[in-house]
């Protein structure tokens, strides 16, 4: 696919105005996070146990604790941004580890390293060298020398395989303190249990630490399960009963990329009555049943994380996602782009055709660390840079147009979790205009 530079003077004028990198954004971002120093992670369900059960992840970011390892926590110093800590199961015999805010969603080292479009070969790359570089201690190779297999996955990269919902509340540096102590003293052994002890009611349990009493489970609406939109919509409310402490709510959307989506998160009952194999079951069984369930769903387990999500802006503070009007415009103006840079192809066809060339291609890092893709086009292999800073030096221009217009296609798509904000989508439009050739 070839564009001519012509077909971006619509967007000229925006473009222009737009200063801000995703590394300078997401600075921008961690200095907004700093005044909710305690923020739950709400995570959408994905793969075969989130088909299982939809009720997602939970952790807890803590912008002013830091970790000499996974398994020991410190006061942040200047710069660092703090770690995310959860419960997993069947991961070296831990209950809890901490991981830093950037690998834990991205698995890379700094947000110049994020790659713009992700399949599951890059992920398994990206993963597997943090793994060897920072995690090798609790979970070693295989006696081959290959990666081994289990839920270390779950520590990094977690924005590839799923949309994540913050909600923050103020803490302060004494609080933390007493955190780093008290977690830091505890045996940490794995205590996991689905029903009883859980993700969700670990990260309870920390926000409880700061704030008791705050977070429990739903007797009724989940059955006496602690899940992860449960103590979401508390701490929401909690927020809502103290203004005196700053809070915040924010959205990161899972990356861009043939990676499978994930899907809504729900409650207990809620699952049940959401999902049609197990609600007409039910139904047909006893109809009262489902009546009881909707019952009780309405009555305390209805909350929309999607209500208040911010996603990061190009200003100082998260802005709301691209609004319908916005994305419509964006939508019709990249299919003129492209019916016009290709008059014969299928703009539908683009995304594919870019996430079928990136499947046949290998990961590899440039000299700076920063993820490229070797792609063979015919006998030659060709380097193409993924992350925001080594994209517009890639040697194969066409294949990196390709990327932007998939990644671009993917964030106007209508329906589902918000999937950018404009900053975000005018970044990608330069991106692709800086990738043009020259007019003649």
């Amino acid at each position: 696919m070839g564009f001519n530079s012509s077909n971006m003077n619509i967007l000229a004028s925006s473009v222009k105005a737009l200063r801000c990198s995703l590394a300078v954004c997401v600075g921008l971002w961690f200095a907004t996070l700093a005044h909710a120093d305690a923020t739950l992670l709400l995570e959408e369900p994905y793969g075969h146990f989130g088909a299982f059960t939809s009720t997602g992840h939970a952790a807890v970011y803590l912008s002013r604790v830091c970790a000499d390892t996974p398994l020991v926590l410190r006061p942040c110093l200047e710069g660092e941004t703090g770690v995310v800590i959860s419960r997993y199961n069947k991961v070296a015999g831990h209950d809890w580890l901490a991981i830093p805010l950037i690998p834990y969603l991205y698995a890379v080292e700094g947000p110049d390293e994020i790659p713009l479009f992700a399949n599951p070969k890059i992920v398994a790359f990206l993963r597997n060298r943090y793994r060897e570089n920072h995690l090798e201690d609790i979970v070693p190779d295989l006696p081959d020398g290959e990666p081994p297999e289990g839920n270390w996955t779950q520590l990094v990269g977690s924005a590839y395989d799923r949309t994540i919902y913050g909600f923050g509340v103020e803490t302060t540096p004494e609080q933390d303190a007493a955190f780093i102590r008290a977690y830091n003293a505890q045996p940490n052994r794995s205590r996991f249990n689905l029903l009883a002890h859980n993700c969700a009611d670990f990260a309870s349990g920390v926000i409880n630490f700061y704030y008791p009493d705050t977070l429990h489970r739903n007797l009724l609406a989940d059955a006496g399960i602690t899940t992860p939109k449960e103590i979401a919509k508390l701490l929401v409310k909690f927020s809502g009963r103290h203004p005196e402490l700053r809070s915040s709510s924010f959205i990161v959307p899972q990356v861009p990329g043939s990676m499978p989506r994930s899907t809504p998160v729900h409650g207990v009952v809620e699952s049940l009555l959401k999902s049609k194999k197990y609600v007409l079951p039910i139904t047909v069984a006893n109809p009262a049943a489902t009546g009881v369930l909707a019952v009780l769903y309405l009555g305390g387990g209805r909350f929309d994380p999607k209500k208040h999500a911010m996603i990061l802006d190009s200003g100082q503070e998260l802005a709301p996602p691209l609004a319908a009007d916005e994305r419509r415009s964006y939508e019709n103006q990249l299919k003129s782009l492209l019916a016009k840079a290709d008059p014969a192809a299928d703009p539908r066809r683009i995304e594919k055709r870019w996430a079928q060339l990136e499947a046949n291609g290998e990961p590899q890092l440039d000299e700076d660390g920063r993820p490229v893709l070797r792609v063979r086009i015919g006998e030659e292999s060709v380097d193409v840079g993924i992350a925001r800073n080594n994209i517009l030096p890639t040697s194969a221009p066409p294949l990196a147009q390709e990327l932007l217009a998939a990644r671009l296609q993917e964030e106007l798509r209508r329906g589902g979790d918000p999937k950018a904000s404009t900053a975000e989508v005018m970044s990608d439009w330069n991106l692709l205009q800086q990738l043009l050739p020259p007019k003649d």
